[in-house]
């Protein structure tokens, strides 16, 4: 099973907007933005949340998922 790193940091400073803007904008609760954002990789990710945060940042999913292992 591979690895991901989700973009919200780079996404969020682009956008001038702090973890909890990104939480309020996208209804996927901060704690969850926050994890997302500090894990430098993940095995398992809500997808329902990735969807979530691509459209507030109104990317792909593609564009939004760093693949780090596969």
């Amino acid at each position: 099973m591979g690895l991901v790193r989700l973009k919200i940091r780079e996404l969020a400073k682009d956008k001038g907007w702090t973890l909890k803007e990104v939480s309020d904008r996208s209804g996927v609760i901060y704690s969850t933005v926050r994890i997302y954002a500090r894990r430098p990789g993940m095995m398992t990710v809500d997808f329902t949340a990735i969807h979530k945060l691509a459209r507030t940042f109104d990317v792909t999913i593609e564009n939004f998922v760093e693949i780090l292992e596969e």
